[in-house]
């Protein structure tokens, strides 16, 4: 295992059907005022969002609701939330929703009190946080970012067609989520098949990278091969709680630092899709699910010996009597496969993509060196056109 690392992990995580009971200690942390992020009302319909209220009254917080969170945060959002918080002058944000929203009230912590532009600072300039930080907390209902348990938030900006994320440090992590496997029972199927893919994807851009005996490329097998089995059951009983529960957990440990630890990473294959997304604001999961099989056909040569592993120890393809590049490409055609059984989109014009787009597309990927190949413009010009289907 190569390299030198560090690692501390300082969010909180209460997990099962109880974990809500957890939140009344949580808040006795903070102070009184408390900012209620969520998205566009499911969990009043489902029963969270009361449930949670309770609590807040309970403890007695003063509640400042900023509810309208879309599934890919704008800017114009960010700017209308750091107002809220600013006039309410929050002690905490409580996010309660899915990745998107916990993406947000992470943005809004850091952008509150910051004296410049946030997005120039935080997301074009990619600067460090140097102000006062509003910590959050998460409950979380849908799984597939792992933002409840990371630093991560992306933003995206529609005038400049850009959406971007960034990583922070520990200082940025939630304090707390509330992992309830029962509240993502309710998501509609949709959303639910592209969580599961943002799991997948999260795993293969730190998978594919490296040649080295890492410790992580393990951990990673295990989860995939799980992810994968749960999966399956979790589409034809979208309530099974043994499933649900699974995939929950093998999402927050996919992208909570860990299995990145010796390992260089990839991730063009969400450079690519947020590029997408910021062209046509289509759901995260499905952009990337889009992007996946042409992007890895098209780098497998240039990580063949990974790209058998994954063949064999993730999709048990036998290597008997076959070259390298067969079994190779018999587990991407065994990946393909599962994606189209689970219903995932496997092309970009079914987002919503036209052929004028595709320069504008390329030309907003930023270009990562972590993986297998550094892509040019062309190259990704190439995989976005494999992209766009027959």
């Amino acid at each position: 295992m190569l390299g030198n690392f560090s690692y501390s992990n300082p969010t909180k995580l209460y997990f099962g059907e109880n974990a809500l009971e957890h939140l009344g200690a949580e808040l006795t942390h903070y102070g009184k005022n408390v900012l209620l992020v969520y998205g566009g009302g499911s969990i009043k319909k489902n029963g969270i969002y009361d449930q949670v209220v309770s609590i807040l009254k309970s403890c007695d917080k003063e509640i400042i609701e900023d509810p309208g969170v879309m599934p890919n945060p704008t800017a114009e959002k960010l700017y209308q939330g750091c107002q809220r918080a600013r006039e309410g002058k929050v002690d905490l944000i409580l996010a309660v929703g899915g990745g998107s929203v916990c993406d947000y009230a992470k943005a809004v912590s850091v952008s509150t009190y910051c004296e410049e532009d946030p997005w120039d600072k935080y997301y074009l300039r990619m600067e460090d946080v140097d102000n006062k930080i509003i910590p959050v907390g998460c409950v979380l209902t849908m799984v597939g970012t792992g933002s409840e348990m990371n630093g991560g938030s992306v933003i995206t900006n529609h005038e400049q067609k850009l959406k971007i994320g960034h990583v922070f440090g520990d200082n940025v992590f939630p304090k707390f989520s509330i992992l309830n496997p029962t509240y993502t029972f309710t998501l509609p199927r949709y959303q639910m098949i592209a969580g599961f893919f943002d799991i997948m994807s999260h795993i293969l851009e730190q998978y594919f990278s490296g040649e080295d005996d890492n410790t992580s490329d393990y951990i990673m097998e295990g989860l995939l091969k799980s992810l994968i089995h749960s999966t399956k059951i979790a589409v034809e009983n979208p309530t099974d709680y043994e499933a649900r529960s699974n995939i929950m957990w093998i999402a927050t440990w996919a992208l909570n630092t860990l299995v990145a630890k010796g390992k260089s990473t990839d991730w063009m294959v969400h450079m690519i899709g947020q590029s997408v997304g910021a062209y046509t604001d289509a759901t995260h999961g499905m952009t990337l699910s889009a992007i996946s099989i042409p992007y890895y056909r098209f780098i497998m040569p240039y990580g063949l010996q990974k790209f058998k592993r994954y063949a064999v120890n993730v999709w048990d393809v036998s290597p008997d009597g076959k070259t390298d590049e067969q079994i190779a490409g018999e587990g991407l055609t065994r990946m393909e496969r599962y994606m189209r059984e689970i219903g995932l989109v496997m092309n970009i014009k079914e987002l919503g993509v036209t052929e004028e787009m595709l320069d504008g597309i390329a030309r907003g990927s930023f270009i990562m060196d972590g993986g297998y190949k550094v892509l040019s413009n062309d190259d990704i010009l190439t995989i976005l056109k494999d992209s766009m289907g027959e």
